[in-house]
């Protein structure tokens, strides 16, 4: 690729860049992942300290703060020649002021087909593009196997939990919901991203199947009586959320982890 070279991103902005990105920050977990796995490791000079994944970076690279609060003066002071963000994630005031100062190239994410594009396009600024294409080529592999493990697998309602006090769920135009229709789950919340059910209003849904995620609030064993409560007659399952909600390079593990889910629900 020539340079200097333009990129637009997934929100239609776009960045200018001098020469190939040498000091990038990652301000998205699962982008920081999808960079490890590219091959690329010196470039990287930031995340955020739920950037997890590796755990050698998580325990070597600066953290620059978290998705929603950056702290400007560890980033001014790394000097970032690329920083990748994403709609969602990050808040939209901090962004602009990052945009201010330095290229930021933002994800914008809902379905499978939009996180290949931005594994694509990741590949391409980062100089990476063959092992991108191996990475999506993976991805769509083992998604499209999984559809015909599933082909005669018959859909059932479900809602998916993200969080307690109150409780929030996963809405359509969502990843999250792109996920559950990949695996046949029709989500039963009808309103957009991240919409309040009480218990009450979860009784009446009468979903067939509840998911309840690991992150962001940590579910877990204890917590399934309280919504038993509701729906006794649904299958309740505590889920790597990890799996249903990183729009990476773990997509291409996320067909397996998703068939054995299935199989623990009673597909």
């Amino acid at each position: 690729m020539d340079f200097p070279s333009t990129f637009t991103d997934q929100m239609g902005h776009t960045i200018s860049l001098a020469q190939p990105p040498l000091r990038i920050i990652s301000l998205v977990p699962s982008q920081t992942e999808l960079l490890y796995d590219l091959g690329l490791d010196e470039e990287i000079v930031g995340i955020t300290k739920f950037c997890i994944h590796p755990e050698e970076w998580f325990r070597t690279k600066t953290r620059i703060g978290g998705t929603k609060q950056f702290h400007f003066d560890k980033i001014d002071v790394l000097k970032p020649d690329l920083i990748l963000g994403n709609k969602e994630e990050n808040e939209e005031v901090q962004i602009h002021r990052l945009q201010e100062s330095y290229p930021v190239w933002m994800s914008d994410i809902h379905n499978l087909d939009e996180a290949m594009k931005m594994i694509a396009a990741i590949g391409e600024i980062t100089g990476k593009e063959k092992r991108a294409d191996e990475i999506i080529g993976s991805i769509r592999a083992n998604f499209d196997a999984m559809k015909v493990a599933l082909q005669n697998v018959k859909k059932r309602s479900a809602v998916y939990f993200i969080w307690r006090n109150p409780y929030m769920t996963a809405g359509k135009n969502t990843f999250i919901d792109s996920m559950m229709q990949e695996l046949h789950l029709e989500n039963v919340m009808v309103a957009e991203r991240y919409p309040e059910v009480t218990l009450h209003e979860l009784r009446e849904l009468q979903p067939e199947v509840v998911l309840l995620s690991s992150e962001p609030y940590p579910f877990s064993e204890k917590h399934i009586d309280e919504i038993r409560s509701a729906v006794p007659d649904a299958a309740i399952q505590l889920v790597d959320g990890e799996m249903f909600s990183w729009y990476g390079s773990r997509l291409v593990h996320a067909p397996g982890y998703f068939e054995k889910l299935l199989v623990e629900l009673g597909k």
